[in-house]
């Protein structure tokens, strides 16, 4: 299954509501379930970004649905990437020629 990593800043009303953001991560875990997406790793992070997630899901399309999702809420803004695996890096060269 393709892996994601998903970056993401609080706007100023995820901030305000900071304290709710336990209930929001839940319900995000619930969404990528219902999407048959998985979320493999979680964290809250200092720096340039104030989360850093690690998603596992079926496709692109189903990936930004969930970001979609995500972003309507109004509590963060993401940037995502497609993550390659060993295994994939290497296939992409063998194709080369």
């Amino acid at each position: 299954m393709p892996t994601y990593i998903m970056l993401a800043h609080y706007t100023d009303q995820g901030v305000r509501t900071i304290k709710e953001a336990p209930k929001r991560a839940a319900a995000f875990r619930q969404l990528c379930d219902r999407m048959g997406a998985r979320v493999k790793d979680a964290y809250r992070t200092m720096g340039s970004y104030d989360l850093a997630l690690v998603v596992e899901a079926p496709d692109d399309a189903t990936m930004n649905a969930i970001l979609y999702s995500v972003g309507a809420q109004g509590n963060i803004r993401t940037e995502t990437l497609r993550a390659f695996a060993e295994q994939e890096v290497n296939q992409a060269l063998a194709k080369m020629g």
